[in-house]
This record gives structure tokens, sequence and C-alpha cells, in this order.
């Protein structure tokens, strides 16, 4: 099946990255500031570096927003992050809206410790940042996590399978259709078909390979298909992932 997966392998190590390092550090760093609050100074550079990574991840924010609303469809935004089989698109989005987060907060850190003289809400801020920043990441590996173990297919891909299978005057029945993605854009199916019991051996063998040029011609992202013959009652019976 080759290395597809490895890009929700490292999608997964981002996630633990943005938790352990991103989330970690900014967490204790916080607590440390709390319990030891250093004198203020004047946040003037804070500022100006806070703007200009605003328009920085702003910029960024901006682009990944635009490609990722052009690829979900009619999907909404929830749906389209469960249903992407690309790792890739939600990755950027959920790791700039983070930042642009915490680059407020930390703003609204900064200035309220200057308002009310206390440095420990600078600290709090940064804590906050850290928690921000670990939602992000046990969300990115939760998803990470399902496109690694395996994830089926769209559900109106696996129905259109079924539907060319069904339409086959020599398949009495259609079992099932199991689907796993590989790789972003290549899925691996496994069907279980009842033939008709009138088809030969040979017969057989060339439906088979009929179906499987059908089904590649009509779904290219189909990158192995495996077709078993098989009666009815003798299928199976398990839950359907897909």
């Amino acid at each position: 099946f080759g290395y597809g997966r490895e890009l929700y392998f490292w999608a997964f190590v981002v996630a633990i990255l943005i938790f352990g390092l991103g989330a970690g550090v900014s967490i204790y760093e916080g607590w440390r500031h709390v319990a030891a609050p250093e004198p203020l100074h004047d946040p003037t550079i804070n500022y100006i570096v806070l703007a200009v990574a605003v328009a920085l991840e702003g910029t960024s924010w901006g682009i990944a927003l635009k490609e990722f609303a052009e690829g979900k469809g009619g999907m909404g935004w929830w749906e389209a992050v469960k249903e992407s089989k690309d790792p890739t698109g939600f990755i950027v989005l959920f790791e700039d809206s983070a930042a642009l987060a915490g680059l407020v907060v930390a703003a609204i850190g900064i200035w309220a410790s200057h308002a009310w003289g206390d440095p420990r809400i600078d600290g709090a801020a940064s804590i906050a940042i850290g928690c921000i920043l670990a939602a992000v990441a046990l969300l990115l590996a939760r998803d990470a996590k399902g496109l690694l173990i395996g994830e089926r297919a769209d559900l109106g891909m696996i129905a259109e399978i079924r539907a060319m299978l069904e339409a086959e005057v020599a398949i009495t029945h259609v079992n099932h259709v199991r689907t796993v993605h590989s790789a972003p854009d290549r899925v691996f199916v496994a069907i279980s078909a009842d033939f008709a019991d009138t088809l030969a051996m040979g017969e057989a063998e060339m439906l088979i390979e009929r179906i499987e040029g059908k089904l590649k011609a009509k779904l290219p992202v189909l990158s192995s298909i495996y077709i078993r013959p098989e009666r009815r009652e003798d299928a199976v019976d398990m839950v359907p992932i897909g």
C-alpha cells in the first residue's frame, strides 16, 4: 500500500509537539511568572513585536482559511474537518488560529498587567495561551489518530461503488463494501458480492476485471480493489466499517 499514511504520522507528531513544547513551555513560564513576578518594564517593544506577529500570522491565517473554505464545498466547517482525509489543510488553519488567539491574549495580558500594576496578570495570560495550544493540539491529535489507524472513504463514494455493483445483472447481492484511506488521495476497497450461480469460473473472472476497470475509470482515487465472490448466506456478519 506504499507510504501514504506517513503524512498522517507526521500530522500526529506535529500535534504532540504543539502539546508538549508549545503548551507545556507556555504554561510553565506562566506559572513561573505568577509564582515569582518580575518588575514591569516599558511595553512598547512588546506591542511592536505583537503587531508584527499579528500581521504575519493574520496573512497566513487568511490564506489557510480561504483554501480550506474552497476545499470544504457545501459541508459545514466542523463537518469538513471531520471528513477531511488531508490533514495539512486543517493543521495550518488550526495552528494559525491558535497563534492569533494567543497573540490577542498576550496583548491583553501585557496591557492589563501595566494598567493594574500587577505582573502576575501577564503570567496568567501565558497560562491561558498554553491552554489554547493544548486544546488545539488535542483536537489535531484526535483527528490525526483517526486517519493514522484508518478511516473509511466518503459515504457518497461508498454508495456510488455499491450502486455500480448492484447495476450488474450477474451480481445477485452486494454483501458489503469496505473502504480505508491509505493516503489522502488513495483508497483501498474490499467488496463481497454474491454472483449468479450460472456464471462459470472464467466468466466470473472476466466480470471482476470489468468491474475493476469501471470502478477505477469512475473513481481514480481507488488505488486497490479486492472483489470476493461470496454467497450471501456465507458473508461474514459484522458491523460495517465503511
